[in-house]
């Protein structure tokens, strides 16, 4: 009687170690492998578990907060903002797409996307990114995510959408006339914002941190990668119209369309550089505008209410081997000035600082302040750093003689 008890409790503890494992294996692949869920017959489980957020996540699926990166997004991305830009409706542009008129081997992003809205009023037909400068208000950005060719200045409407989710209206305060730079401006106080950098003392290898608003939907998108290189001179354009950037900084984070604006970000959680334009041809080949030039628009700003460059009035082809070789120059290096394809543009501006010290045709600019002016160091990137009534020295080549004359910087006027 005993044994037959204990072969009946035998038996009974086997049944329930087999429905436990049996559980225990389902329950286990439902959890660590989701896409098992719709293999099994509905029962123990209704329906699919909404995804949890990261903190209730079980703690060894949740980066340390002393990792570096992790704690620059945590600091930074309440301070970066989705840029819309919207203008009223087009009967013809209902269901189309309209596109940057920047494109070629290095473009802005195409920041257009396919047009939303209702069918009267306004509808969104650019998208960008853009970063808190001040506490007031004063955001970063790229002066192609904000104009439009196809559609009048006066007619575009901007909305920038912070981290939090709140909307603001904003207007264009500024434009840079010669950088890939402008800045918007919403009403209100107290916003995060994020401090402007050195981008002078960046290093190859250096690791940084791009955020934006990729593809114009997945808000604050984090890249992570590493300064690919330093001083590229690089041309977007495809006749439509060309941005020319000097000095721009590579990086292999990946930049998508949507993240023209948005910061690119140090370690330290500074921004170095702006990020502006990606390769057609390439992987991993992103460019920013320097920090340097986002602080200098900056300070002019806060000091005269507008963007204020310095500029010296020639027109120039920078000198290269083949130029050399084409054009048989005695220097290998340096800026040469000519006229425009057009009889109206001249090699010198009438009236110009460089018409006033003395600059001719064909002149060669070889150096300004000691400087060579070559590759990584154009002339435009070299008279950037100065400012409105500095003097500057230059040594320059005049048929084929070289000599130095000192100029003073004027304003540039747009208008």
């Amino acid at each position: 009687m005993t044994e037959k008890n204990n072969l009946l409790v035998s038996v009974a503890a086997s049944a329930v170690t087999a429905i436990l494992v049996s559980t225990g294996v389902f329950f286990a692949l439902t959890w660590f492998a989701p896409q098992f869920q719709d293999v099994f017959p509905a029962g123990l489980f209704v329906k699919k578990q909404a995804p949890q957020p990261v903190s209730a996540q079980p703690r060894s699926f949740v980066a340390s907060d002393s990792d570096e990166a992790v704690s620059v997004v945590k600091r930074s991305q309440a301070a970066v903002v989705a840029v819309a830009v919207l203008a009223p409706v087009q009967k013809q542009a209902r269901n189309s797409i309209q596109y940057d008129p920047f494109s070629g081997l290095f473009s802005p992003m195409p920041e257009q996307q396919p047009v939303r809205g209702s069918a009267t009023g306004t509808v969104q037909i650019a998208g960008g990114s853009g970063f808190f400068v001040t506490a007031d208000g004063l955001i970063a950005t790229n002066k192609h995510v904000v104009q439009n060719s196809q559609v009048a200045e006066d007619k575009l409407e901007f909305k920038v959408r912070t981290f939090s989710g709140k909307t603001y209206p904003a207007k264009v305060v500024a434009v840079d006339p010669v950088l890939d730079l402008a800045f918007l401006k919403v009403e209100g106080s107290d916003f995060p914002y994020l401090s402007v950098g050195d981008s002078d003392g960046l290093q190859p290898g250096q690791s940084v941190i791009a955020i934006g608003n990729a593809l114009d939907q997945f808000n604050n998108t984090v890249t992570r990668g590493v300064i690919s290189g330093l001083n590229r001179r690089i041309v977007a354009g495809n006749g439509a119209g060309t941005e020319v950037i000097d000095e721009a900084i590579q990086t292999d984070a990946a930049i998508n369309p949507g993240n023209s604006g948005g910061p690119l970000l140090d370690l330290g959680g500074k921004v170095v550089g702006i990020n502006t334009a990606v390769s057609d041809r390439g992987q991993s080949l992103g460019f920013a505008i320097p920090a340097s030039a986002v602080k200098r628009d900056l300070d002019s700003i806060q000091k005269f209410g507008h963007i204020v460059r310095p500029y010296m009035g020639v027109r120039y082809v920078m000198v290269t081997p083949e130029y050399v070789k084409n054009n048989q120059l005695k220097v290998d290096y340096g800026a040469l000035v000519v006229r425009g394809n057009q009889k109206s543009e001249l090699a010198v501006s009438p009236g110009s600082p460089a018409d006033k010290a003395g600059i001719k045709e064909n002149d060669i600019i070889l150096e300004i302040d000691g400087v060579k002016v070559e590759d990584g160091h154009s002339l435009s990137s070299l008279i950037g750093r100065h400012v409105v009534g500095d003097e500057i020295k230059l040594k320059i080549s005049h048929a084929g003689e070289e000599k130095e004359v000192t100029l003073k910087l004027e304003e540039l006027k747009t208008e």
